[in-house]
Formats: C-alpha cells, sequence, structure tokens
C-alpha cells in the first residue's frame, strides 16, 4: 500500500507538537541542575545602606524563639556567620533574663513614693490614708466617755458634758422594735411641741413615718417596760411576736426618697417635704391632706430636691435645692411657674443647704465640687440664665462637702469626706450690706473635728445638725458615729458626748435634736429608730 501524502496544516501541526515537547524537556533539565548548584550572593547596595542586614538578624532573633531546623546546604543558603549567631543569642537571653526579673517577687520594702504609677505624685505629709483606715468603723468602740468628762477641768464645760452625756436611750421599745419606716431612712426631725416626743422619718421609697414616745407598752404585771432579754428566746413556743410593738403611723407622700422636710414655723401642723421625685409637698396633720405646692411644669421632668428650708420672716416663701446644682425660691401663694426663681449655684451636686435663721437672705450651700459657699439673695449678677446671687465668699476642702447648716447665731457647720466637721464662724453678718464679699482668710473655719465621715454605700451621708434654739444658748450640734453612736459637739469643736446603748445594730447616721429639748434622735439605714431623752 503506498504511503499516504499528509496535507500541510497536518505537518505544521505535528512539528508545533515536537517544538513544544522539547522546549518542556529542556526546561525540567534547567531547573534540576539548578537545585545542585550554590545561589550567588547578591551584591551589597551601592549607598553602604545595612538596614537589611539588621532586619535579617531580627528575623532570626524571632526563629529562635520558634527553632526550626533546616538544612542550608540543601535550601542553597550561606550558613550564618558564629558572630551573629552569637550576637541573637545573647540578645534573647537578655530579653528573658529582663522578663524573670520583672515576675519575680520583692522581699524588701518598698516606699511609696518611689513606686508611683500614675496621678499626683505621693506626699507622706498629706496622706489622707492614715485616716480613713485608722478612723475606721469599729462597732462599740468608744472614743469619748465617762473618763474624758471626768478629766474636765473647765467646770462650766464639765457640767455640760456630764448633762449631756446623761442622757438615756429610750426605754419605751428596744430600738431594733422601733421600725419608724420600711425602708432606709434619709431625713428625720422632732415636732417643735416640747411636751411631747413626736418623732417624724422619711424614708427612700417616699415613706413619711410617724412614732409618739410618750406612749407605753401594753399593761403588763411588771413596772417596767418589757425587754427582749426579759423573755425566755429557748422556750419553744417563744415568737417575736411575743415583743412587745410601737405603734407606728406611716404615709406614702411621694414616689422616691424623702430627702428633707420642714415645719413651717408659722404653723407647727403644716410639715413640707422635699423629694426626689421633684415635688415639694405640704402635709397638713389637722386636715389630714397632703397637697404638691411645688413640681416641674413638665410632668416628665426629672429634677430631684435634695433640700428645704421655710423663710422664718415670710412661712410662705420656700426654699429648695436641687441635685443638679441649683438652688430654687417658691412662692406658696401663686400656683404660676413665675412664683418660682431657681439660680444655678453649682455645677455639680447640692447635698445640703441651709438659710441664716435671722437673716434669711443669707444662703449656705456644701456641694459635689468640695465647696461650702454663702450667698447674698439680695443683690443678683447676670442676665437670663446666668443671673446668680452675690458670693459673698467660698472655702475649698480637699474632698466633697455633704452638708451645710446654720446656727442661730450665723455660725455654719459643714461635714466633708475628707473625715472633718469644720465650724465657719462670721461675725457681723446683720451690718454687712448687699453685694459684700469676704476674702479666704475670713472663710477659713474657726474650728475643725475629725471625724470619721467614710459612709459607703449603704449608710446615709452624716449631717451635722444644729439644735435650733438651746435652752441655755450654748450651740451644738449633732452628727452620727460609725461606731453605732451619736456624737455631741459645741460651736468650738468640744465634744460634750457619744451617745449609745443597747440594741442599736446598726449606724445611726441620720441624726436630729429637738428644737429646744434635749432630746436627741438617729435614724439607720434599716428604717429603725434611736432616741435619747
Amino acid at each position: 500500500m503506498a504511503k499516504e501524502q499528509i496535507s500541510d496544516y497536518e505537518q505544521q501541526r505535528q512539528a508545533n507538537i515536537a517544538e513544544r515537547d522539547a522546549l518542556i524537556k529542556q526546561l525540567a533539565l534547567d531547573a534540576a541542575s539548578a537545585a545542585f548548584q550554590p545561589k550567588p550572593v547578591g551584591r551589597p547596595p551601592a549607598n553602604g545602606n545595612k538596614t537589611n542586614k539588621k532586619k535579617t538578624v531580627v528575623k532570626r532573633v524571632k526563629e529562635e524563639v520558634l527553632p526550626r531546623r533546616t538544612s542550608s546546604r540543601l535550601a542553597g543558603l550561606t550558613a550564618d556567620s558564629e558572630v551573629a549567631k552569637r550576637k541573637a543569642e545573647d540578645e534573647y537571653e537578655a530579653v528573658q533574663q529582663a522578663a524573670r526579673v520583672k515576675r519575680q517577687r520583692v522581699s524588701g520594702n518598698l516606699d511609696l513614693t518611689d513606686i508611683v504609677v500614675a496621678g499626683k505624685g505621693w506626699d507622706k505629709s498629706e496622706n489622707y490614708l492614715v485616716d480613713v483606715f485608722s478612723r475606721g468603723a469599729k462597732p462599740y468602740e468608744r472614743t469619748f466617755g465617762d473618763s474624758e468628762v471626768k478629766e474636765t477641768s473647765d467646770k462650766e464645760l464639765r457640767a455640760l458634758r456630764e448633762k449631756m452625756s446623761g442622757l438615756e436611750l429610750y426605754e419605751g421599745f428596744e430600738p431594733n422594735r422601733i421600725k419608724i419606716t420600711p425602708e432606709r431612712i434619709y431625713s428625720l426631725g422632732f415636732h417643735p411641741e416640747p411636751s411631747k416626743a413626736l418623732i417624724f422619718a422619711g424614708d427612700k421609697m417616699g415613706n413619711l413615718g410617724i412614732f409618739d414616745a410618750s406612749q407605753t407598752t401594753n399593761p403588763a404585771p411588771k413596772t417596767e417596760p418589757i425587754k427582749a432579754e426579759d423573755l425566755d428566746h429557748e422556750d419553744p413556743e417563744f415568737d417575736d411576736d411575743d415583743l412587745p410593738t410601737p405603734a407606728i403611723t406611716s404615709f406614702h407622700l411621694h414616689t422616691r426618697t424623702i430627702a428633707a422636710f420642714q415645719f413651717s414655723p408659722l404653723n407647727a401642723s403644716h410639715l413640707y417635704t422635699a423629694s426626689y421625685d421633684s415635688s415639694l409637698r405640704l402635709l397638713d396633720l389637722t386636715k389630714s391632706t397632703s397637697t404638691e405646692v411645688y413640681g416641674p411644669s413638665d410632668s416628665e421632668a426629672d429634677e430631684p430636691l435634695s433640700g428645704i428650708e421655710v423663710d422664718p420672716l415670710s412661712p410662705h416663701v420656700l426654699y429648695f435645692s436641687r441635685l443638679d446644682g441649683f438652688v430654687g425660691r417658691h412662692d406658696t401663694r401663686s400656683p404660676a411657674a413665675s412664683a418660682t426663681d431657681v439660680y444655678q449655684l453649682s455645677e455639680k451636686k447640692i447635698g445640703g443647704f441651709s438659710i441664716h435663721p435671722q437673716y434669711p437672705h443669707f444662703l449656705a450651700t456644701a456641694s459635689l465640687d468640695r465647696f461650702m459657699r454663702v450667698w447674698d439673695l439680695r443683690k443678683m449678677q447676670g442676665k437670663g440664665d446666668a443671673r446668680a446671687p452675690v458670693c459673698v465668699g467660698e472655702h475649698l476642702s480637699r474632698l466633697s462637702v455633704s452638708h451645710a447648716a446654720f446656727n442661730a447665731v450665723g455660725q455654719v457647720a459643714t461635714a466633708s469626706y475628707d473625715d472633718t466637721v469644720k465650724i465657719h464662724s462670721f461675725e457681723g453678718m446683720g451690718s454687712w450690706k448687699a453685694g459684700h464679699t469676704v476674702d479666704e482668710a475670713a472663710m477659713e473655719p474657726s474650728a475643725t473635728v475629725r471625724h470619721n465621715n467614710q459612709t459607703g454605700r449603704w449608710v446615709t451621708i452624716l449631717r451635722a445638725q444644729w439644735q435650733a434654739q438651746p435652752s441655755d444658748s450654748v450651740q451644738r450640734f449633732c452628727i452620727g458615729n460609725m461606731n453605732r453612736f451619736v456624737d455631741i459637739y459645741t460651736a468650738k469643736g468640744e465634744q460634750l458626748a457619744q451617745l449609745g446603748g443597747d440594741g442599736i445594730t446598726a449606724v445611726p447616721a441620720v441624726t436630729q435634736f429637738h428644737p429646744t429639748n434635749d432630746w436627741v434622735a438617729g435614724g439607720t439605714a434599716s428604717g429603725k429608730l434611736c432616741l435619747w431623752m
């Protein structure tokens, strides 16, 4: 058979296939031969820059942390020099040694001045921690007692100390049985009636409790009141309900905390209350009604009130403070919004304020910005929202100031979180003209008392409360003690008494004097009442 003729197209296709196969074989041979030849070393950069070499060293150090065995010969790489290896090993060892030293405990003594990390430098002379821990709460440990009274050399002071230390805990009922409010007490006070001890208390949930201390226990063969220790607690039939229970009246006046209240100087049956629910209410004890006398025009506005004062010369005028730093003046004779003036006296919370009993145009405020300020309402400055009374003077404390209270002679007592109670004395306030100001020296306290004011979260803030009209004209105030007592001091900072007793199971943080009688009440976070008479 004759050989078939191949077309030109077929000849060209076979030639292309052969050429492709030959190229593939040649590439394979080149790749195989390259694997057995050393890789040529590149020339260093002309400018002598050694940055790449340093990066290579760093990279080798990282490989040493997580080593991987490779063959430089098979990879066609030039082996690193011994000098580079030693350098990398030394750097790695130095890093590891520094980490070990950082984790190692320190056995010697440390000076806080040398180990301050951040914040203000440490100054031993201003060590505020000493007072916090050395004066921490130590339940039932007295810091003032009979020995201090006996060692008093001043006859008048000793007689006053004996008088105030002689106050006895109310015996009608034990304190843990007098639950005057369902929740934590925030405000406390006596009715001004001198013949009967009638105590009012406002709590966290807006309840107002009333306790009449003239009541007696249920009739019994014993001539003395029944106490808990007189009952047989081991008796299987014993029940807490067997203990006498006082008669207490409670009203739910507000929807939130009753921060403060005050009786009208014109009518003792009128009680004004201020609450965190942004309202002021008038409780008429005679008519048995409670009426709102002030509230924001917007019912949804949240403007919690922290204090209330009734003008002693114009009882229809009420002053109030807010937690947002404002103080207001409201005329109860007019329900219109124009009857209320509001001034911003602090950029932060105003915890408490009071007006001068004789010159109510003077007002003292205590705020979270650490200032106690005195204002003159007779002269205003600024316009629009910036309109405010003239600041007579201010005093700066190291930490926030909780409350500022005027007494009958114009002295101001403050309690601060720097563990101090300060008394500021201002002479001749009645002669001050409108807009009168004083310098920093005049605002310095005339007396300072070291006092543990670290209440924490679960105890109501401690406040110094003056007796409005002491019968002997000796100005004095009471304040709760974290060791479960109530302390009494004079305006000179002299301690008169430390009231305590059996059955007090919590800190009587909220305290108050009767306006004229030497009666003292204290309220606890559990709603219990302590009374000394």
